[in-house]
């Protein structure tokens, strides 16, 4: 069992790339564990996440399929991470803030639930929005806000992809979100019409917690995103995640104990929101009365 401890979160994400850049080489597991001198099973467990990884194991595997330079390196430092139980990612420390562990995540969750105390989720934002999101970042030069402007809108294709099925999508909106105005009154607008009418769909839930609501558990855990995962092909699925998200890094907790503490603050948050209806009406309320042209 020692070699099941730490985060599952970066070996997770280790072994997604690792089985990309394998399949991008045009090699099986037989031919790869052939060409590097060991077991296929022992291929199959990194790029299953299961169990810590070796940097000089994750060394040779790139070099196998080919790996950039840079990407190695950034592999190499996440492997050293898989021992790690609650598991922080400060970006750039060690591991650069482009090689993307969360977008990897949240592609294959079946479930996705996000509390958001501050701003619109991601994956809900219009362009504007978004674009007036990134322009607030400080430190940062054109070229970098017009990538990760880029990035974001990429992930939201995930709200209407086909194959896979899109994940369920429940957000909890603090009425504060609705009012704080992000990119002028014609951006927002834009935004909350475009809230509405994403609620519609059959496989997202957007609900919003009023102001009237006081103080709650939200205000103290924070904004969060918890995520489910599907079986797959083993017989118990990955362990779900907690992910929070700070100015300087982002915090990954798998630990039952952690997942349960997040699991009640969620059923706190549904006891005190609106219902789907409610906050529909809320949304569009809100968005008539900040533009009404």
């Amino acid at each position: 069992m020692a070699e099941l401890a730490g985060s599952s979160v970066p070996r997770r994400a280790l072994g997604r790339v690792l089985r990309e850049l394998r399949t991008e080489a045009r090699m099986t597991l037989d031919g790869a564990a052939a060409a590097l001198e060991c077991s296929r099973q022992k291929v199959w467990r990194i790029e299953s996440g299961v169990g810590v990884v070796r940097g000089v194991d994750v060394w040779a595997m790139c070099e196998l399929y080919g790996a950039r330079r840079e990407l190695t390196a950034a592999l190499v430092a996440l492997a050293g991470e898989t021992r790690g139980r609650g598991w922080w990612h400060a970006y750039g420390d060690p591991v650069p803030d482009w090689f993307d562990l969360y977008g990897g995540l949240e592609s294959a969750a079946c479930r996705l639930r996000e509390h958001a105390g501050a701003l619109v989720p991601v994956l809900l934002q219009t362009r504007g929005y978004a674009a007036a999101t990134c322009r607030s970042r400080l430190g940062t030069t054109e070229g970098d806000r017009e990538r990760l402007l880029d990035a974001r809108l990429r992930r939201q294709g995930l709200l209407r992809r086909r194959l896979p099925r899109p994940p369920r999508i429940e957000v909890m909106l603090c009425e504060a979100v609705l009012l704080r105005q992000v990119g002028g009154a014609a951006t927002m607008a834009g935004q909350l019409r475009y809230l509405a009418d994403a609620g519609r769909l059959p496989h997202v839930s957007i609900r919003v917690l009023p102001l009237a609501a006081g103080p709650h558990v939200g205000a103290i855990a924070g904004p969060f995103v918890l995520l489910d995962f599907p079986p797959g092909l083993r017989a118990d699925p990955d362990p779900p995640v907690v992910y929070r998200e700070s100015l300087t890094g982002a915090l990954y907790l798998d630990r039952p104990a952690e997942w349960a503490a997040y699991e009640r603050a969620w059923s706190g948050l549904d006891a005190l929101a609106l219902s789907e209806d409610e906050s529909r009406r809320l949304i569009v309320k809100t968005g008539e009365e900040m533009d009404p042209g």
